[in-house]
């Protein structure tokens, strides 16, 4: 029942903000590790979503794919909320850069600009490896109450010759992202 309050949350905040909430609408939510929360964004014309099949497989909320899925990671998107453990997104974010840099020597990491959606901050990073496999990683900080930070990532090959049309693609579905906290309903009171 309070999986309902956040769905229909969801809907309302998105019609709130302008989103089209046709079929074309993600909507994702959890809460068995972290504090109850939910995430809408756009599902891109042609791409596919899932989040209780091949993304609980390996172990994320949210994949959003074209064509069938095949495992690979490669134009896959994916999303991953977790407990906040850091202090900051910028300790999420420098961890992460420092364990990247580490498993691939010749890797690069730059900065990856996006739009933070919804007043939600985040920070984009760019990571360019030495097999010729990219990755666009965006952390999110809904904000110390939440208790949750999220991420979205996309891995590319450098030589996919629709590389920019997928980064744009992929920019827009985190920039289109909201954030919902789930709300207990305050308490009735029964009058006789």
């Amino acid at each position: 029942m309070r999986w309902m309050t956040v769905l229909l949350l969801g809907v309302l905040a998105a019609q709130a903000h302008g989103k089209n909430t046709d079929a074309h609408t993600v909507l994702v939510y959890g809460g068995q590790d972290a504090p109850g929360w939910a995430i809408t964004t756009e599902l891109p014309s042609g791409w596919n979503k899932d989040c209780c099949t091949y993304a609980k497989a390996i172990g994320v909320n949210l994949v959003l794919y074209q064509g069938e899925w095949t495992g690979k990671p490669e134009r896959v998107m994916v999303l991953n909320v977790w407990p906040a453990k850091l202090p900051t997104l910028a300790a999420e974010v420098d961890e992460d850069r420092q364990h990247y840099l580490q498993s691939d020597a010749h890797g690069k990491a730059a900065p990856f600009p996006v739009a933070s959606p919804r007043a939600i901050t985040c920070q984009g990073v760019f990571y360019q490896g030495s097999d010729h496999i990219d990755d666009a990683v965006v952390f999110c900080d809904p904000g110390k109450a939440s208790g949750v930070r999220y991420s979205w990532s996309m891995t590319v090959s450098d030589t996919d010759p629709n590389r920019q049309m997928l980064l744009a693609t992929f920019k827009r579905v985190v920039e289109q992202s909201v954030y919902m906290k789930y709300e207990k309903p305050a308490p009735t009171t029964a009058t006789k």
